[in-house]
């Protein structure tokens, strides 16, 4: 062990000196804010009840940045700090530790979805959710400082490179014809595949939602304006969807042959991203809870 993760260890055992039940719970929750079943929430709320086309920048952002995440872990392969030390264990995780995930996708997400709520709350909460976040991290004893340290700056830096070109990819992906950006979103994901197999859950997620909104301009124009109570049937309609095809057929890949695993998990998260962005709206403008703006824009007057 080098000095660095030894400093980081007497770092967290300080941290540790403060715990009580109170507290832990507290930092609990925190985590909670950065597991991907939050996430598996919030983007499709973005989306498809605030603003269409920040969530969908955000999601391909965050798919990116998170993709980014787990091939650093199997590249550091960085132990956690209670491989070190089993009394510094508050929690477990089945990955490795650098960088720290929930530090690098709080510091993406709110940072990229800062604009949705102006100044001041906006820089509030992209500093201070992913501060509190990380810093949970630390003290449930499940990553050194370093790890957090990291997840922070990727996070800052994806974000950074969203608002230096994102307005400038946007405008020469949507000058492609359907094909071509099909093919764009195709070999991203197999890049993503190529570089790691171990886990194709982003990969998917990427394709399916990348190739959803490639199709929803022409398949499910649909428009995020409406109602509250319109958009909370959106949300309660669509996230049970979600979670239906999310946990339903994960329940089948357990009797699937090792060797056909990754093709099954890619296939099953290629079909969640599918229809958060493209399934679900076609849904939504069905049933009434979304307008369709092909047809909006086709009133005269409108």
């Amino acid at each position: 062990m080098n000095d660095i993760l030894a400093w980081g260890l007497e770092a967290i055992r300080f941290v540790q000196r403060f715990s009580d039940p109170p507290l832990t719970l507290i930092m609990r929750s925190f985590t909670a804010l950065g597991t991907a079943y939050f996430y598996l929430l919030a983007l499709p709320f973005v989306y498809w009840c605030v603003d269409k086309r920040r969530g969908m920048r955000l999601g391909l952002l965050f798919f990116i940045s998170v993709f980014v995440n787990g091939w650093l872990k199997y590249a550091t392969m960085e132990p956690r700090p209670y491989t070190f030390d089993p009394s510094l264990a508050m929690a477990k995780e089945s990955s490795y530790a650098f960088p720290s995930g929930h530090a690098q996708a709080s510091a993406t997400f709110w940072g990229s979805a800062s604009p949705l709520f102006g100044a001041p709350w906006g820089t509030v909460l992209a500093l201070g959710l992913p501060l509190l976040i990380g810093l949970s991290r630390i003290y449930l004893g499940v990553h050194f400082p370093t790890d957090v340290a990291a997840g922070w700056a990727l996070g800052a830096a994806a974000v950074f490179a969203e608002r230096r070109f994102g307005d400038r990819l946007e405008r020469l992906l949507g000058a492609q014809r359907e094909q071509i950006r099909l093919a764009v979103v195709a070999a991203v994901a197999l890049a993503m595949n190529a570089l790691d197999m171990r886990d194709t859950t982003v990969s998917g997620l990427f394709f399916g939602f990348g190739a959803g909104l490639v199709l929803a301009p022409r398949a499910a124009p649909f428009s995020v304006a409406g109602t509250f109570g319109r958009k909370v049937l959106r949300l309660l309609v669509g996230s049970a969807g979600t979670v239906a095809l999310y946990f339903g057929p994960k329940l089948l890949v357990s009797t699937i042959e090792p060797s056909d695993a990754a093709l099954v998990v890619f296939v099953r998260l290629a079909i969640v991203g599918f229809w958060v962005a493209l399934g679900a709206p076609w849904l939504f403008i069905r049933l009434g809870l979304a307008k369709d703006e092909s047809v909006v824009d086709a009133v005269p007057g409108n």
